[in-house]
């Protein structure tokens, strides 16, 4: 008998698709909230200009890459869907459209493209961003989707769980991040100047708006209006509060009180470790998942000052490292309630998940980094990647794009320039 599209689960996912796209202009307020005022308009464009790059590249190969038949091994896929081709209105995948799983899968690819920018803020030459883009999103992201999403990927043959994205994702992203970091090196003024977010009220309504996209994000990845999807919206609401809640609470014991942008950052850092847990943990899981990723990504922010890397807008300590603490938690924490079998070590299924689960994070998170270096490195010669010392310092907004986003003066600037005197160790958390 033929597939048959579901309207109801096709309804939900048209909704959870718009959800997750939004994703993306919401994170460039919560990270164009989060640099100083003369780099905020470039920030935003680094968001933005991900929506169109990664969108051309997933048309022409990136989907094929990530979702078509194994070209062998689990490795990657064939090209047999290049430029979309065989399919059409009438394809179906379970029991959605296919151009309707092909454009939230599109969505997952440009958020992810996007975040990998928070660690390279204030330095990049938005040239370097643009080249970067669709190679790394045909090099990185469709490989390691097709590894853990595709048909006969090898780390889902091998049986690592990632409901909806904590590997392909958020370690992904990461450590991709990490990789520009190193490439780029430090900002002029790192661990010298503040570098405080310039407009806390933009961090706020950028997690909020995350927040609301996260919901289709992970519910929608169920592709269909099911008791899963409502279980997992649960699990989505609960780990986003248990992070804010952790965060807050090493704050006021470490710092002596609750900040703005610590709840902003305990938020995403709780989404981000529930990604990929969401759908094989119960809600006593989300708690859990949550209130360690809240606690753990808020010393792990700081270990940039120590180990030297500049991640301005703290990619791998909220993203690489709530990505790593929700993944392997799901060796502890599955449950066969949601994973139809599996359980973790918690639920009587020893130590074999915990092992798939950190063999994962390992994989995932070497070639990541491997490959982002190599690709940052290589535009680095041709093109170059940072921006001069000039241009850093006067301002990347006005020397990259002939725009300023607020009046001289306005929204904390100095007369000082970056990396004269001494304001701290680097911004608060």
């Amino acid at each position: 008998m033929p597939a048959t599209i579901d309207p109801a689960a096709t309804a939900w996912l048209l909704a959870a698709t718009a959800m997750v796209l939004l994703m993306t202009p919401a994170l460039a307020i919560f990270y164009g909230g989060m640099v100083r005022s003369t780099g905020v308009l470039n920030m935003l464009m680094m968001s933005f200009i991900a929506i169109p790059l990664v969108t051309v590249v997933w048309i022409v190969a990136g989907y094929s890459l990530a979702f078509g038949d194994d070209a062998g091994g689990g490795v990657i896929g064939d090209l047999g869907h290049a430029g979309l081709a065989g399919i059409n209105p009438d394809s179906v995948r379970g029991s959605i459209p296919e151009l309707l799983f092909v454009t939230f899968q599109l969505t997952f690819a440009i958020l992810t493209a996007a975040l990998v920018s928070g660690a390279i803020a204030d330095r990049a030459k938005f040239a370097g961003w643009m080249a970067f883009v669709p190679l790394w999103t045909l090099a990185v992201y469709a490989p390691i989707a097709h590894w853990v999403w595709g048909p006969d990927g090898w780390l889902a043959s091998f049986g690592a769980l990632d409901y909806a994205g904590g590997l392909v994702v958020e370690i992904a992203s990461g450590a991709s991040a990490l990789a520009l970091a190193l490439v780029l090196g430090p900002r002029i003024g790192f661990n010298i100047d503040a570098m405080r977010p310039h407009n806390l009220p933009f961090v706020l309504l950028g997690a909020g708006l995350l927040w609301f996209g996260w919901f289709g994000f992970n519910a929608g990845s169920a592709l269909g209006a099911t008791g899963t999807a409502a279980a997992v919206f649960l699990n989505t609401l609960i780990a986003g509060s248990l992070g804010m809640l952790g965060w807050l609470i090493v704050e006021q014991i470490r710092d002596g009180r609750p900040t703005t942008f610590g709840a902003a950052s305990g938020v995403v850092a709780g989404l981000v470790a529930i990604t990929p847990a969401c759908g094989v943990t119960n809600t006593l899981g989300a708690v859990i998942v949550g209130l360690a990723a809240g606690v753990v990504c808020s010393f792990a922010v700081g270990w940039k000052h120590r180990a030297g890397y500049d991640d301005s807008l703290d990619v791998v300590g909220v993203h690489f490292v709530g990505g790593i603490v929700g993944t392997v938690l799901i060796g502890l924490l599955a449950t066969e309630v949601m994973t139809d079998g599996v359980n973790g070590l918690f639920y009587g299924g020893g130590l074999a998940q915990l092992g798939k689960q950190i063999l994962a994070v390992l994989v995932v998170a070497a070639y990541a980094f491997a490959v982002s270096f190599a690709l940052g490195k290589g535009i680095d010669k041709v093109i170059g990647f940072r921006v001069s010392k000039e241009d850093e310092t006067s301002g990347i907004d006005f020397a990259l794009h002939a725009e300023t986003a607020y009046a001289e003066g306005v929204h904390g600037t100095s007369p000082r320039r970056f990396g004269e005197g001494h304001y701290g160790q680097g911004r608060p958390h």
